[in-house]
């Protein structure tokens, strides 16, 4: 099966090139990819995003909770083909999951991802690990706190951000109700929330890594002292 899942009917090659026969119903569906460490209404939003038709794809935490709320969703690994790997460090990193977020509405980039077998996703939701309550611990260790750094979720936000102009990033739980209502409203997220969304994953990586950097400067100052 190709990374369109069901929306693959037929894969041959025609005069050297290859020929992808793609069933339209499956490609017109919005994908949106769920990837939270806080779960917080995750199950509400998902829920009202399948009953609009959306096809769901999760990491693996996420899609536990998901299918526990009887929702149906497609683990990443199975879209990517990929497991994850190196104790969870590398879930989302591979180029199905970025090409289909980065991919622009132009010919030249669907060319691409139809070449590939890539389909495009229309919206992110993801919040990172808790680097700052982790180090807050007592007694917390270095090499505890650098397993809470986020690396796909960073990457994750900062891609659907900067692709904002077709892509809508969610990285707060409380903006689950006002997208949803958008949604079943005009059908889209309409581009100057987009903005603002962007804006607020910007920033939400942007703290994140003022607290990586204090927290590691102060560890390695203390160090040298």
């Amino acid at each position: 099966m190709g990374l369109y899942g069901e929306g693959v009917k037929l894969l041959q090659k025609t005069s050297g090139d290859l020929k992808i026969v793609v069933n339209s119903l499956s490609m017109n569906k919005k994908r949106a990819l769920l990837s939270v460490y806080d779960k917080a209404g995750l199950a509400t939003f998902a829920t009202a995003l399948a009953k609009m038709d959306w096809e769901l794809v999760a990491s693996g935490g996420t899609a536990r909770q998901l299918r526990e709320a009887g929702l149906t969703v497609m683990e990443i690994t199975n879209m990517t083909g990929t497991p994850e790997m190196l104790g969870g460090r590398v879930k989302t990193l591979h180029p199905v999951v970025h090409g289909g977020i980065l991919a622009r509405d132009i010919p030249q980039d669907k060319a691409d991802l139809a070449a590939q077998q890539i389909q495009m996703i229309d919206l992110v939701a993801c919040n990172l690990y808790p680097f700052a309550d982790t180090i807050a611990k007592p007694g917390i260790t270095l090499a505890e706190a650098i397993e809470q750094i986020d690396i796909g979720g960073v990457t994750l936000l900062r891609a659907a951000a900067k692709n904002f102009a077709r892509v809508t990033i969610v990285c707060d739980p409380n903006d689950y109700g006002t997208l949803i209502d958008e949604l079943k409203e005009n059908g889209r997220v309409p581009h100057a929330h987009r903005q603002k969304l962007a804006i607020k994953a910007f920033a939400h990586t942007r703290d994140y890594d003022t607290a990586i950097t204090t927290y590691l400067k102060n560890q390695w100052s203390a160090n040298e002292q």
